[in-house]
């Protein structure tokens, strides 16, 4: 019995009588018991788990400046620059500066926790190194980086930098500001906006220094007291004298 072209074909492709069939299958799904919908849903989360890490993390705080520290230049000595950090979320969170430079920079404060809508101005202080040659300021550079991470936690939690250790997977890491030096005796917006900020940072400091008001009874002199009941009896005591004398 001979053999057609067309048996001959599917004889030496028999892969396609399977293609066919899983495709004719397709076409019909059998939809039992939600199947198909509970394996795209299994699918679904499994694509998110393997992508989440590469999705860029929700910020919590509000930089400002947003990329960068401005230091004035001047070789040879320690200089400030300030970043404002302001929580913009509802919930509490803990912040903490890092940087590759520990010798000749430190942050105050270091790290805290802000309440929701909180901000506060961070002061940072760097040693200028003498530079090699008579370079401007504009042509230095620098490898100092300043890094700022921030932490979800409850209310009432005190701050200790050992918080972001141990969560360590909720940690974010907010920005990373690189090191600019401003040319102090060039005006520039800049340089304005760091004396401004440098100014504030200085006076939230001795708000915080000054001694709470004293509600309690008056001192005059080294330690003389004056109340209303010390009053009392010296009164009666003199009284008590003057009907004696009499």
């Amino acid at each position: 019995m001979p053999i057609t072209a067309e048996r001959k074909l599917w004889k030496l492709c028999p892969f396609w009588q399977y293609g066919t069939a899983s495709s004719t299958q397709n076409l019909h799904p059998s939809n039992q018991n939600g199947v198909i919908g509970s394996t795209a849903s299994r699918s679904s989360s499994s694509v998110f788990s393997v992508v989440r890490p590469f999705l860029p993390a929700r910020r919590r705080l509000r930089l400002d400046p947003a990329k960068n520290l401005y230091f004035p230049y001047e070789p040879g000595k320690q200089v400030q620059s300030a970043v404002r950090v302001k929580n913009t979320t509802k919930s509490y969170i803990a912040f903490k500066f890092q940087t590759n430079a520990p010798k000749s920079c430190y942050m105050r404060p270091p790290g805290g926790i802000l309440t929701p809508g909180e901000s506060i101005i961070a002061t940072v202080f760097k040693f200028v190194e003498n530079p090699e040659n008579s370079e401007k300021p504009m042509n230095i550079k620098t490898k100092d980086k300043f890094k700022i991470m921030s932490l979800k936690v409850k209310e009432g939690t005190e701050y200790a930098p050992e918080l972001f250790d141990e969560q360590k997977e909720q940690v974010t890491i907010e920005q990373i500001l690189l090191v600019v030096f401003l040319d102090p005796e060039r005006p520039s917006p800049a340089l304005n906006k760091l004396k401004l900020q440098l100014a504030e940072a200085e006076s939230a400091i001795d708000v915080r220094k000054k001694p709470p008001a004293d509600t309690g009874p008056k001192v005059v002199g080294e330690g003389l007291v004056i109340d209303e009941w010390k009053e009392r009896r010296e009164k009666y005591l003199a009284r008590q004298q003057v009907q004696a004398v009499d």
